[in-house]
């Protein structure tokens, strides 16, 4: 799955999709994809990482207590 850096717009590959969706983890590996060599994996917050669309992520990926208001 790729997501967007909102600091700079450098397509990431995300190396776990479960991470991605578990709102009990706030940082994921990817890759970056500036380039046309393939990096090395990183780490990267959820909080700076969005769709392609420019759309956030949903906020039951960012945060377990997405149920309580």
């Amino acid at each position: 799955m790729l997501l967007k850096s909102k600091q700079d717009g450098t397509l990431i590959k995300i190396q776990d999709t479960e991470s991605l969706i578990n709102p009990n983890q706030q940082e994921i590996i990817g890759k970056d994809q500036a380039g046309q060599e393939e990096q090395n994996p990183a780490t990267y917050s959820k909080q700076e990482l969005i769709f392609p669309s420019g759309e956030s992520l949903p906020r039951c990926w960012l945060d377990s207590n997405y149920t309580k208001a």
